[in-house]
């Protein structure tokens, strides 16, 4: 029996215009544009019954999968930093702030499909749409191409991590990562320690590929590293 080849049914202005928008932003072609109009589509614009298509089911999904992806990203990208500052790093990108700044830079509000009769704080729903649109992208093409996305796409475009290391990390920490992207030798020597007034003072010097840089004084070693790394940085120019 012959058959008769199937063709794809011819996408609407609505559907074409939602996969520019996605393949310009997160340089993702949709296969499935109803995943990513239903990622636009906010509650307000639905009758109570319609309820489960608007886009909060894949803000859910994508909420899970930016946070794998992004805990991945920085535990690979800084690896000589410890749990608690990597946890400080990804919930400064994942926060509603930051994925409100990403969605409002992509100009997701020009193509949310919501109310605009009601009172309604488009800030927000251009995050929730983010994470959205991260979901959609994981129905449609998989883990993987959405790790990808997020990677190479959207992390270069809207994520200024050397601003956002200034501000999370201290001084040690951050100390280490510039010399890691330089492939430089990081290295706190104690260079004096002395007991003033029945209390300890330590002084730590900082070697980078064996040669003296900063100095710093502290109450513990931790302390005086701090104040090292400080200056060492002071002295590079990146503070």
């Amino acid at each position: 029996m012959l058959k008769i080849p199937l063709f794809n049914k011819k996408k609407t202005n609505e559907e074409l215009k939602v996969i520019r928008f996605v393949l310009a932003e997160f340089g993702y072609k949709p296969q499935k544009a109803s995943y990513f109009i239903q990622a636009l589509t906010h509650k307000s614009s639905l009758n109570d019954h319609e309820q489960l298509a608007a886009n909060e089911r894949l803000e859910f999904l994508g909420d899970s999968i930016l946070d794998a992806v992004v805990a991945s990203f920085v535990y690979d990208k800084y690896p000589e930093i410890d749990e608690g500052q990597l946890t400080k790093i990804k919930s400064r990108i994942v926060n509603r702030k930051s994925l409100s700044a990403i969605g409002e830079r992509m100009g997701i509000r020009k193509h949310l499909i919501y109310s605009q009769g009601r009172s309604i704080n488009l800030a927000g729903l251009e995050g929730n749409a983010f994470e959205a649109l991260i979901g959609a992208i994981y129905l449609d093409g998989g883990f993987d191409k959405t790790q990808s996305v997020l990677k190479n796409t959207v992390f270069r475009k809207h994520l200024n991590l050397n601003k956002l290391l200034e501000e999370e990390l201290d001084f040690k920490s951050a100390l280490f990562i510039w010399c890691q992207r330089k492939k430089l030798a990081l290295e706190f020597i104690l260079s004096d320690e002395q007991f003033i007034e029945g209390k300890a003072v330590y002084q730590m010097t900082v070697q980078i590929n064996r040669t003296a840089y900063g100095k710093g004084k502290g109450h513990s070693k931790k302390e005086a590293e701090q104040a090292a790394a400080k200056e060492t940085l002071a002295l590079m120019g990146e503070i």
